[in-house]
């Protein structure tokens, strides 16, 4: 094979390379492809008889530099998703995505209860804070899977966190904050979010937005605590649930 051939080859190799990795635009697979042919002409014959180390460091580079272009750009970035799953929720952490606007839709089959009828018609043990009193509203959704306690700005779910993750949450940076609530690690979220439910059956709800929020998991119930807005009083509402 001559060495024609041989640039030939790599500037396949290249492009298929860039676009297995995804690089965003503006950086044509062709052009790095191109530039880097040109430099390896412009190199004596003597190179060339070295071809095929040259080639692979010559990927290797190039795949260095594609990693970091993907890094560099917002486009890459986006694509760069952190994901924790605690207590039946799936916390996402990338780029900031536009909020969610309009009211927040009822969960699926929600209804109005007394506090009493709520604990009569699930399988998980409810809890209260005792700081905030008896809840205002309580609402069952979506078969008894969720228990949801209203007060003036506050809202409490809680459900069984054994099950496939209920709930997802969508945010940019920064990552979310573990703290030490009713004596177990749970985990803060400070900054408004999107919020979706994932119902037992049917497709997931759009997504809504969520404010600071609070998640920790109490023997086998899920719980999340929206609406305080700070971590300190988050935990103390979180402390007092009896």
């Amino acid at each position: 094979m001559n060495s024609s051939d041989d640039f030939s080859e790599l500037e396949d190799e290249l492009r298929a390379l860039s676009d297995a990795l995804a690089v965003p635009e503006p950086s044509p697979p062709s052009a790095i492809a191109s530039a880097v042919r040109a430099t390896l002409e412009r190199e004596p014959a003597r190179q060339v008889r070295r071809w095929p180390r040259i080639r692979r460091r010559i990927i290797a580079i190039v795949a260095a530099f594609l990693v970091v272009l993907v890094a560099a750009t917002p486009q890459g970035r986006a694509a760069v998703v952190s994901i924790l799953r605690f207590a039946g929720v799936e916390i996402r952490v990338g780029e900031p995505a536009p909020l969610p606007s309009g009211s927040p839709s009822p969960l699926p089959g929600e209804r109005r209860v007394s506090l009493a009828d709520a604990r009569a018609q699930v399988r998980f043990p409810l809890v209260v804070p005792a700081v905030l009193g008896d809840p205002a509203d309580v609402r069952v959704a979506d078969g008894g899977r969720v228990v949801s306690m209203f007060w003036p700005g506050v809202r409490l779910d809680q459900y069984d966190g054994r099950l496939q993750e209920l709930w997802r949450k969508e945010l940019g940076p920064p990552w979310p904050e573990d703290v030490f609530v009713d004596g177990v690690t749970g985990v803060w979220i400070q900054q408004q979010h999107g919020l979706q439910y994932s119902p037992g059956a049917g497709p997931p709800q759009e997504f809504r937005l969520s404010g600071p929020t609070l998640i920790w998991q109490r023997g086998q119930v899920g719980i999340r605590l929206e609406g305080p807005k700070t971590v300190e009083e988050a935990r103390r509402i979180g402390n007092s649930v009896r």
